[in-house]
């Protein structure tokens, strides 16, 4: 559970330097907003270990569900990615910033600051709120992948736990060498093929 955790949180790490990067995150930050990300992943990711359990116990027909929507997954990661496409841009940050008053410009590490008087939201805060949303959507394949290995909640909190721990060390370890994992979605891609296949055979055996 651990390594299968472990390789799909580095997907993350792809996602985290796209966004740091469309933010122009200062270097002397990145770290704050990582710890942010992870432990925002760790919350989220507790949420939906308890309620994938509940689904489980309630519907066993959930594997399927499961099941297939990894394969999916996997499918998907296949397609050629959209050079246009943009993950910092998400609907949240949007939203934030057709309503919000928001500023271009850091203060630091400070979430709020004061542009001609009025009180703002920096970039700091808005790339929180994409890296907050983006351990969501990663929460939706990570989760339904652990519970192919194992049910035992304790088995798959602890697993994601550790697994997400050294994801801000992992970061600035191979920053600037994450160009060169060419193959790391095919990888993935078999990974979850496989368990998604092995779901959808053991709800078959249920």
């Amino acid at each position: 559970g651990y390594i299968l955790e472990k390789a799909l949180s580095v997907d993350n790490l792809f996602v985290f330097l796209v966004i740091i990067s469309s933010f122009k995150v200062p270097r002397e930050d990145q770290q704050k907003v990582l710890l942010f990300g992870i432990v925002f992943a760790l919350f989220a990711r507790s949420a939906f270990i308890f309620a994938g359990k509940a689904l489980i116990d309630t519907f066993q027909w959930m594997f399927y569900l499961f099941g297939v929507f990894l394969l999916v997954t996997a499918v998907h990661m296949l397609a050629p990615e959209d050079p246009n496409k943009d993950e910092a841009d998400n609907f949240l940050i949007r939203i934030a910033k057709r309503y919000l008053h928001t500023t271009d410009h850091y203060d630091g590490d400070k979430l709020f600051t004061y542009d001609n008087g009025k009180r703002v939201l920096t970039p700091m805060l808005l790339v929180m709120v994409a890296i907050g949303a983006t351990d969501i959507l990663f929460a939706f394949d990570s989760i339904p992948a652990i519970y192919g290995v194992t049910q035992e909640v304790y088995l798959v909190f602890t697993a994601t736990a550790f697994s997400l721990m050294g994801l801000r060390q992992l970061y600035f370890l191979i920053d600037g060498l994450l160009d060169r994992l060419v193959y790391l979605s095919y990888g993935l891609t078999a990974i979850l093929f496989f368990i998604g296949l092995k779901l959808i055979v053991h709800a078959l055996h249920g």
